[in-house]
């Protein structure tokens, strides 16, 4: 393992130009750390990737790079240029750090911290190339109530609840159903051999379990399924300009491997992305904000530059989009997105990293209040700096209105605290604000 002090500040991509690929990101003591494979340089002509990274990061701006994992370092045992994709979990005060052998088998480390040092425990692959009738690499680790299960698998998924151990299978892998899949290579569903995608991942909201491949998902009520084909969450509708291309051989939706994840009571998706290195053997990783609907569905995302953790001042802000939230529900509104509404009093949301604020005298919101409310705009967090204090007035119209408010002496950066001084109530939500001179 080598430590590096490399620290990077951006947005999107988090880290760029260097082949920061098949991201996954894990919260351990309240900071994200990626784990992810590495494109060796910018004119790859083929996937060259001969090792694996670990990043951390406390707050989804600032990343640094922590340590590596080298391929001698594992079973492998020698130099190899098909370091692919990884995950990792925590268990036992223990960290597994898994990873693919290639497009053949799934190996794993073990380490004391996030970022290693890594040991390598079976002296070979946890998951062997004749395991099953698929390929045993692009592996997830998912954990529920307490027990932890490996994924993995290409145009067919397999699953296996894991030994306590971490390090051995508790069980036969059992193949995953997908009613009705949806890929890349099968736009329309009648590609029998190539249904789905490589890369499959899982997470759980609200009680269903989401099974994606790259940008495609599919939900269900058991963790085994079946589960039925949903939706992408990109679409052609996402990209900001300068975004949307080149893309993959099969477009946009290629190539877009990737991991879920939840932190301070938001949702993400991170994943790979080629736009601004224009070649897909050396990727990148993005951030996006993951909102759901009503029935379970995960919105469309937005593909930018802004990324997430940080906000433009010169732009309106989604109130949704926020960095940190208690007391706040996401509701999907009839403007076909989403609105944030408070559910207790000192109910609060941060917006961190506030771009472009010197002079900027008027703070407006878009918000619908059949009740007054009192919001108290602070620096930071709820018990910092009180920065002024708005009185949102009662609006007899049920629908959504641009209440704008002066405020001053603001810094060009800031983080911004809405904290709110009112009882829940259904009748109030906030939609988007902005400022202005």
């Amino acid at each position: 393992m080598l430590l590096v002090v490399t620290s990077l500040r951006s947005q999107n991509p988090i880290v760029p130009n260097i082949g920061l690929n098949d991201p996954h990101i894990h919260i351990f003591n309240d900071t994200a750390y990626v784990y992810a494979s590495h494109d060796t340089a910018i004119d790859n002509d083929k996937f060259i990737m001969e090792d694996w990274w670990v990043w951390s990061s406390p707050d989804l701006v600032n990343w640094t790079k922590r340590s590596v994992l080298s391929p001698k370092d594992t079973y492998i045992g020698k130099e190899f240029s098909r370091c692919w994709a990884t995950d990792a979990a925590f268990k036992n005060g223990k960290y597994y750090f898994y990873f693919s052998e290639g497009n053949e088998q799934t190996g794993v480390v073990v380490g004391d911290t996030p970022i290693g040092p890594w040991k390598e425990v079976l002296g070979k692959p946890l998951l062997s190339s004749n395991l099953t009738p698929t390929h045993e690499y692009d592996m997830a680790v998912f954990e529920d109530n307490g027990e932890h299960y490996i994924i993995f698998g290409v145009w067919d998924y397999y699953i296996a609840k894991l030994n306590n151990d971490m390090v051995s299978l508790a069980e036969l892998p059992k193949k995953i159903e997908i009613n009705n899949p949806r890929g890349p290579y099968n736009p329309y569903g009648e590609n029998k051999k190539m249904p789905t995608d490589d890369k499959p991942f899982v997470h759980k909201y609200k009680g269903k379990y989401y099974l994606s491949w790259g940008c495609f998902y599919a939900m269900a009520d058991n963790l085994y399924g079946p589960y039925d084909y949903k939706d992408t969450v990109i679409k052609e509708k996402s990209f900001a300009e300068g975004f949307d291309a080149p893309t993959w051989p099969n477009g946009f939706l290629q190539g877009r491997h990737g991991s879920f994840f939840e932190w301070h009571n938001q949702w993400y998706y991170i994943y790979c992305d080629v736009s601004q290195t224009g070649n897909r053997y050396f990727r990148d990783s993005f951030i996006s904000y993951i909102h759901y609907k009503d029935n379970g569905e995960m919105a469309t995302i937005r593909v930018d530059g802004i990324g997430v953790g940080n906000y433009d001042a010169n732009a309106s802000v989604e109130a949704e989009d926020y960095f940190k939230a208690e007391g706040i529900k996401k509701v999907e509104n009839t403007l076909g997105g989403f609105s944030i509404q408070p559910w207790a009093d000192q109910s609060y949301v941060v917006y961190p990293n506030v771009k472009g604020l010197h002079n900027k005298t008027i703070l407006a919101f878009e918000v619908l209040a059949n009740t007054s409310a009192k919001i108290e705009v602070r620096e930071a967090s709820p018990n910092g700096k009180l920065l002024t204090i708005l009185e949102i007035p009662k609006n007899d119209n049920y629908t959504f209105q641009k209440r704008p408010f002066k405020i001053k002496d603001l810094k060009e950066v800031v983080s911004i605290c809405f904290v709110f001084k009112t009882d829940a109530n259904e009748s109030f939500a906030i939609n988007r604000f902005e400022f202005k001179n």
